[in-house]
């Protein structure tokens, strides 16, 4: 059996990937420019997508396309044994003046071995990285909706565990 001590930061990705609220389809077209990618750390492995859909650039308010950050066998990918799955399209607001970002909600589903658990974070505040258009999360809670009973109530993903970089 696997250690599952180590489980409380895998649900860090359930927290730091998924972005928003919104499931309602995304109007995307062709531009090139209106992706997004992602990075996190979860239990000391790097978890990472690339040039998933958005449906505008920043400052403009936006979603991700899940779809294209769910890609089986493309997009995200994680070490350590760790998968995950994106089960809402985040919903991004802007700040420009504050440099800042926000996600109203993130819900996300972990698996590790045999064992599934699915977190939901709210209000998630993200601080822009200079000039550019990178963002690193601030410190927030992610509360189980369901899976095992090994997985724990809540876990909380400490500040520049998760950045998204639009493009």
């Amino acid at each position: 059996m696997r250690k599952i001590s180590t489980w409380p930061r895998v649900t860090v990705l359930a927290a730091a990937l998924v972005l928003g609220g919104s499931t309602t389809a995304l109007a995307l077209g062709p531009t090139a420019d209106q992706r997004v990618d992602g990075v996190m750390v979860v239990a000391g492995n790097t978890c990472a997508w690339t040039n998933a859909r958005t449906s505008a650039n920043p400052p403009s308010a936006l979603s991700v396309d899940r779809t294209t950050v769910n890609t089986p066998g493309g997009n995200l990918a994680c070490g350590g044994g760790i998968t995950a799955s994106l089960n809402n399209n985040p919903s991004f607001t802007f700040d420009d003046a504050a440099a800042l970002a926000k996600t109203d909600a993130i819900d996300i589903t972990g698996k590790q071995s045999f064992i599934s658990c699915r977190y939901k974070a709210t209000n998630i505040v993200w601080n822009r990285d200079g000039s550019t258009r990178k963002y690193v999360n601030q410190a927030f809670t992610a509360t189980k909706t369901s899976g095992s009973f090994l997985c724990p109530g809540s876990v909380t993903t400490p500040a520049g565990d998760a950045s998204m970089l639009f493009h």
